[in-house]
């Protein structure tokens, strides 16, 4: 066990940065439930929402290498300046269209522009956390930190959209969003790295292969991300697109509401444990803790009642927490600084690059098998897909230690 190292709040960039970040995600929180409601409200909305989502999600799988690229050549605290402005601007728009009750195939471009930002965002907000902290111990910390501001943000967001929906209406909690990405930008503009990218003339396709071999190398970290491209699309259809259908029919929003509340609740206990605890075997702990959140899905499919599905959501939500902290802080201890956004964008490639497909085909299989039968067939895949990768040797038994050597290859 160890202690909170509280002298890295003295930092001024780490501070700013963590304000930045909980503020946006305190948004970002809000609109999940927002927007399905709101979407699910048109017609044909339950088959519009997947291709909403989708929209969002492949331009940012097929922008993200080239977004990771960017990350490692230039300064990452003026990319996450103009990509949050850029995202304040987007859902702005969506909140407008959702608040005047305009076509809500007006979101499509919307959500494409979210997407591309987002590919962006994701390199380069992985790869700034070792430059604002002053060692690889540190790193953990930090992580651990920024995962209580995002599930202590989650737990109020989700319950005040489903308020909000049954209320005044779902496009206000998308608007607070856009304010939020607002004032993220603002505390980023106040963030200095110490350190520049190093002049290159490679181009960016060699940087882009020199980042492909670094990423292909090293089995540890393709088994995991093969592993999360499936899981990430289980989760995402059955969770992301079905949870709400299901709930509209059962418990209703503020119950959906609720039920993504207490997730992000299970998420910020286990974070703060996070703080407190060194993981013996990181890798092996990710995946055990995220196989957990399985369950809720299978809950769901099997018709419980709200309070069960409230407890199994608790508890995936811990395992997701120890899951994140433990990934992030491996691949950021691990991989060198100068590849960092490189890898990770290639990380979030696999992981996200099937997300797409679960989103579009999770209504239409549950039209053919049955929305409660998908849900329920997707949670035991998503558990045996998530303990695969404990087949290999490295990834059961690696040390801390042993990952922070690995920067030196």
């Amino acid at each position: 066990m160890v202690s909170l190292k509280r002298e890295i709040f003295s930092h001024p960039q780490f501070r700013w940065f963590f304000l930045g970040r909980t503020v946006s995600l305190f948004g970002s929180a809000m609109t999940p439930v927002a927007l399905a409601f709101a979407v699910l409200q048109a017609p044909k909305g339950q088959q519009l929402l997947g291709y909403i989502l989708a929209a969002e999600m492949i331009p940012n799988v097929l922008m993200v290498l080239i977004g990771g690229t960017i990350g490692d050549r230039y300064r990452r605290d003026v990319l996450l300046l103009l990509s949050n402005i850029g995202s304040g601007l987007s859902q702005a728009g969506v909140a407008a269209i959702v608040v005047l009750g305009a076509n809500p195939y007006f979101m499509f471009p919307l959500a494409i522009i979210n997407g591309v930002l987002g590919a962006f965002t994701s390199p380069a907000m992985r790869g700034i956390v070792p430059e604002i902290v002053d060692s690889k111990d540190d790193i953990k910390q930090a992580n651990s930190l920024l995962n209580v501001s995002r599930n202590s943000a989650k737990i109020v967001g989700p319950t005040v959209a489903g308020i909000l929906v049954a209320t005044v209406g779902g496009g206000w909690g998308i608007a607070i969003d856009a304010v939020s990405f607002f004032v993220a930008a603002f505390c980023f503009s106040q963030v200095r790295i110490p350190s520049h990218p190093p002049i290159t003339q490679a181009t960016i396709m060699q940087d882009m292969r020199e980042g492909w071999s670094y990423f292909r190398r090293h089995r540890w970290i393709w088994s995991i991300t093969a592993a999360f491209a499936l899981m990430n699309a289980i989760q995402m259809g059955v969770w992301q697109v079905l949870g709400p259908i299901i709930a509209r029919h059962t418990f209703g929003s503020a119950g959906w509401g609720l039920t993504l509340g207490i997730k992000s609740l299970g998420l910020l206990v286990a974070s703060m444990a996070m703080l407190k605890f060194q993981l013996r075997r990181p890798l092996r702990e990710c995946m055990l803790a995220i196989s957990v959140s399985g369950i809720p899905m299978i809950m769901l499919g099997q018709g419980y009642a709200l309070p069960y599905l409230v407890v199994g959501a608790a508890l995936a939500g811990a395992g997701s927490a120890i899951s994140g902290v433990a990934w992030d802080t491996s691949l950021q201890q691990a991989v060198p600084k100068d590849k960092l956004s490189r890898v990770c964008a290639f990380d979030d490639f696999g992981s996200y690059i099937a997300i797409p497909l679960g989103e579009i085909l999770a209504v239409p299989m549950s039209r053919i098998f049955g929305f409660k039968s998908v849900a329920t067939v997707g949670g035991v895949i998503f558990i045996l897909v998530a303990l695969l990768p404990l087949i290999m040797r490295q990834v059961r038994q690696m040390t801390p230690e042993c990952i922070q050597s690995l920067s030196s290859e």
